[in-house]
């Protein structure tokens, strides 16, 4: 959808709100879970901007020279993994490899320093 104002821009008002106007009014235990649940928010709203998805279940795919699900290729990775018939030498898993974990890094831990070092590693900076 086109309208405003975006699921990603309702979740950071809901979690500035939530961190500005009622945090500062709890303690304890229940100021841990709204921190929790601020968390959580925060996670989903970078989820929903990163798009990234697709982007993995097309990569497994052409890795694995097959279409399906993300779930159904995920397991085939693993099935091929764990059978010896995909290794790191195979052309293309490394790459993907890096790529799914610093698509999940920068959703999860955004501010994670290793994933900016990673990148630039890679990237042969």
């Amino acid at each position: 959808m086109q309208d405003q104002p975006t699921p990603p821009e309702i979740l950071e008002a809901v979690a500035a709100f939530l961190r500005a106007d009622v945090l500062p009014a709890l303690d304890g235990a229940t100021a841990f879970q709204l921190r929790v649940a601020i968390g959580a928010l925060e996670l989903a709203r970078r989820e929903l901007l990163a798009g990234g998805a697709e982007e993995e279940r097309a990569r497994l795919a052409a890795l694995l020279g097959r279409d399906g699900s993300a779930e159904e290729l995920t397991a085939e990775l693993a099935r091929r993994l764990g059978s010896g018939e995909l290794t790191l030498d195979s052309p293309g898993l490394a790459a993907h490899l890096w790529a799914t974990t610093e698509g999940k890094l920068a959703v999860d831990q955004p501010g994670y320093a290793g994933l900016a070092r990673a990148k630039r590693l890679r990237e042969g900076n």
